[in-house]
């Protein structure tokens, strides 16, 4: 009766084994899901416009094509001050020194590239492109 009684304690035990719950499955993956956040905007590096922003120690867009004729403003949106400065000897933009909220503006009458810096902060540079 000793083995019986051990065999029916045994197979309950193991009955009480199988009776667990299994554990729940992992939840599906949704391959190129991995994140929802948004992309950043594009960085605009060419522009027709007319209109240059100097903000945040750049100048935006870093690089402009206009006609010939065409006034250029740049204005400066930054707590420090800039210029707006041809690269090299002889360039035409010449502005003075730009505090918050002021603007320099500037006709081109020729054809060309106009490469041009902020004299205060020289890691700051940008082009203009005049087409006939």
């Amino acid at each position: 009766m000793k083995h019986f009684l051990l065999a029916a304690a045994a197979a309950l035990a193991l009955t009480a084994c199988a009776a667990q719950p299994a554990a729940a499955p992992a939840p599906p993956s949704m391959p190129g899901m991995a994140s929802m956040t948004p992309p950043p905007p594009p960085v605009v590096t060419n522009s027709t416009a007319n209109a240059v922003a100097v903000k945040e120690f750049a100048f935006t867009p870093a690089a402009t094509t206009v006609k010939v004729g065409t006034t250029v403003t740049w204005t400066n949106q930054d707590q420090d001050a800039h210029t707006v400065t041809s690269t090299g000897s002889g360039g035409p933009l010449r502005s003075p020194t730009l505090q918050t909220g002021q603007s320099y503006q500037y006709t081109f009458s020729t054809p060309g590239t106009f490469g041009y810096l902020c004299t205060i902060h020289p890691f700051m540079t940008a082009t203009v492109t005049v087409t006939p």
